[in-house]
């Protein structure tokens, strides 16, 4: 009988587990569902001279109650990064009324919506562990779905989504980009504005799939995941998506060779001070020259984007206060085009260093704030922090390399806030990796870990007189009677049980002998 309930015990805690994991994507909000499908389902189509998309539409009809419930409080405790992200949007909105009067309204609109729309969102509808698994779950089959489609666009050079979408009527899409190929093949964009936007997108995924469902997901699961992660990294043949991946898996390695030392983030921090001096006292060149020449895939490329910081932060200091807007920036007569593979450096051209400060300190509030909670570590919480972490910490390098607009930027601000829940959560210690689940306690263990040494081994031997007659502790009611007096020797002379044992079935071991 013993045997067989703890079959039954054993079966239904491997049930429960196999549920639990497969509910987490059945718990997220139906909103962050279709926010998610619109971000890699590029539709569109025009109302008058405004261009619409699926992205902006979903969030032009909710950003408002969002944002009335994030400022209320209603979603959890409200963070300077909230206040600096409206203030941010108030100013973009002030420098383009100075520079761009005629193109404010309907620019700020859009920008408006899909920066504060995505973040809001996050904010609203991802608040616990359970809402994050599923999220990234959800993003990690987006990543596997596309993978067929960038297969066929880096042969053909046509994005196969765009192109069907363009045949049909009154709707439009993302413009099909022509751009060199790289090492023979086509740059894949997939759903997205440019080859850049789906290899970023794809780097998103690698650090929240390979730790933060390391107590979800098999060892062998994960590395299969982020192998098809790196497939998608690779097709877009991205300089800045490599750089991303790079970043997240250096920063894995050294959590994992460095697991056992308290302050390795500081150790790390130290030396990559110690690197910059080194390189600023050495070189002729700058940090971040040096660095932008080793993220880029040709030496051209480096040297031309060198040019660009140059003569773009000379566009800044002449207009410190409300930025360019739309305007023109000045460039040297061989610049052609006016692309600018920075978006730390578009928002300072842009909007001011006012624009520019009240967004990066946003930024960097919600990285400090997050990294400063400890918990216990291989605990789901803590894998999770990291996951998030490593995606934003190199993200913050990838954008002084790339730029980003439309659905991708909304995207990156709404995975920023989804990891915000972590500022506030309460740290109590949850399944470790590798371990097994707590096991759930029956009433009558809860009941008698509430009584004294004594009287626990007073209840176990008369429990194990009652089983004699039938009796089974796993059944009892919720109220147990305390074991009536009885006349006879005292029980100090009987064995005496003064904790359980250690295997996952509770039932005495006095029972087990019978």
């Amino acid at each position: 009988m013993v045997e067989s309930v703890t079959d039954v015990r054993h079966s239904s805690a491997a049930g429960t587990a196999l549920k639990t994991l497969g509910s987490d994507v059945a718990r997220l909000h139906p909103l962050v569902m279709l926010y998610l499908l619109t971000i890699v389902m590029p539709l569109g189509f025009d109302i008058g001279s405004i261009a619409m998309t699926s992205v902006r539409l979903l969030l032009l009809v909710v950003i408002i109650p969002l944002t009335v419930g994030l400022i209320s409080g209603q979603y959890g405790r409200r963070y300077p990064i909230d206040w600096l992200f409206f203030l941010h949007v108030v100013w973009a909105a002030i420098s383009l009324l100075v520079n761009n009067p005629n193109r404010a309204i309907e620019s700020i609109g859009s920008t408006g919506i899909e920066f504060i729309g995505g973040y809001v969102l996050a904010r609203a509808y991802i608040r616990t562990a359970s809402d994050f698994i599923g999220l990234i779950r959800v993003v990690l089959a987006l990543v596997v779905l596309l993978l067929p489609f960038a297969i066929l666009e880096t042969r053909s050079g046509t994005a196969v989504i765009p192109a069907v979408i363009e045949r049909l009527p009154v709707l439009t899409t993302v413009t099909q980009v022509d751009i060199p190929m790289r090492m023979s093949l086509h740059r894949v964009q997939a759903v997205f504005a440019h080859p850049i936007h789906f290899g970023l997108f794809c780097s998103v995924a690698l650090s929240l799939t390979y730790v933060g469902l390391r107590n979800s997901m098999s060892l062998v699961g994960r590395i299969v995941a982020c192998m098809a992660i790196g497939l998608g990294i690779f097709l877009s043949l991205s300089s800045g998506a490599l750089l991303a991946a790079m970043l997240q898996i250096g920063l894995i390695t050294w959590d994992r060779i460095f697991r056992n030392m308290r302050r390795r983030w500081l150790l790390l921090v130290g030396l990559f001070v110690a690197m910059y001096v080194t390189i600023d006292i050495l070189s002729n060149r700058t940090p971040l020259k040096v660095m932008m020449s080793y993220a880029t895939f040709s030496a051209h490329t480096a040297y031309y984007r060198s040019i660009i910081f140059d003569w773009g932060m000379r566009n800044v200091w002449d207009n410190p206060i409300f930025g360019l807007g739309f305007r023109p920036w000045i460039r040297p007569s061989y610049m052609k085009t006016g692309t600018i593979d920075n978006f730390w450096l578009v928002i300072a051209i842009r909007n001011g260093i006012p624009g520019f400060l009240l967004l990066a300190l946003g930024y960097a509030d919600a990285i400090i704030r997050v990294g400063r909670r400890q918990f216990t570590p291989g605990t789901t919480l803590a894998n999770l922090k990291l996951a998030w972490m490593f995606t934003f910490v190199g993200l913050s390098f990838t954008l002084s390399t790339v730029h980003i607009w439309t659905a991708i930027y909304s995207f990156v601000f709404f995975m920023l806030g989804s990891g915000l829940w972590l500022a506030s959560v309460s740290s109590e210690p949850d399944r470790v990796a590798g371990g097994r689940p707590k096991r759930r306690r029956t009433v009558w263990t809860q009941q008698l870990e509430s009584r004294s040494q004594a009287d626990r081994s007073a209840v176990l031997t008369d429990a194990g007189g009652d089983r004699a007659s039938g009796g089974d502790p796993e059944t009892v009611d919720n109220e147990i009677e305390p074991p009536a007096p009885q006349s006879g020797p005292s029980r100090s002379d009987g064995p005496s049980f003064t904790r359980f044992p250690q295997s996952s079935d509770s039932t005495p071991s006095r029972s087990r002998r019978r």
